[in-house]
This record gives C-alpha cells, sequence and structure tokens, in this order.
C-alpha cells in the first residue's frame, strides 16, 4: 500500500500581502500619508504625502520580492541580545570574575 500524497493548494498557502506589499505596512503608511494630507489641507502636505506612500510602497515590494515574511524576521532579531558572550559550552562553570563581567 502505497503512501497517500495531500496536494498543498497555493489559494491557502499564500502570505498577506496587498499591492505586493506587507498587509500592515502598506495600510499603516496609507493611513499615516492620508492623515498627513487631510489634517494639513495644503498642496505641499498633499505631494509629500504622496510622494511619502509611493515610496514606501515601493520599499515594501522590494521586501516582500525578498522574503515575504521579513517584517517578522527583523522583529524576531530585535529581540535578540546585542552581544553573547563567548563561551567553549553552556555547561562550563564561570569563575567569579567571569560572573561579575558578564552580568
Amino acid at each position: 500500500m502505497g503512501a497517500r500524497t495531500v496536494p498543498i493548494r497555493r489559494a491557502g498557502n499564500r502570505d498577506n500581502l496587498v499591492l505586493g506589499g506587507d498587509r500592515e505596512l502598506v495600510m499603516f503608511t496609507g493611513l499615516l500619508a492620508g492623515a498627513l494630507i487631510f489634517s494639513a489641507q495644503e498642496i505641499k502636505a498633499g505631494i509629500f504625502g504622496v510622494f511619502l506612500w509611493v515610496a514606501a510602497l515601493q520599499i515594501f515590494r522590494l521586501m516582500a520580492k525578498s522574503d515575504p515574511k521579513l517584517r517578522y524576521v527583523y522583529l524576531r532579531q530585535r529581540g535578540y541580545k546585542k552581544y553573547y558572550a563567548p563561551r567553549s559550552t553552556p555547561f562550563r562553570t564561570n569563575g567569579v570574575a567571569e560572573e561579575r563581567q558578564y552580568r
């Protein structure tokens, strides 16, 4: 008896992208640009808001093209420590001076 294969459909396994970029980043940037345009109500602010949104959209598209989950990778990386002290093994017993140094 052979192993049963189940096809994985693309529609159920896609990343959440809007206009080619990460969904939350694109919508939040559009919201910020729209708030800038409607709160200032000037031509300069309108031009700057549209430019801001188009530039951010291009950056988000490049990010999604590189890796659709790049935002999550970046947020996880921000949680890591800045410096990991050199240790030969995690089971090494440190001396008093080393414990003081790496606290």
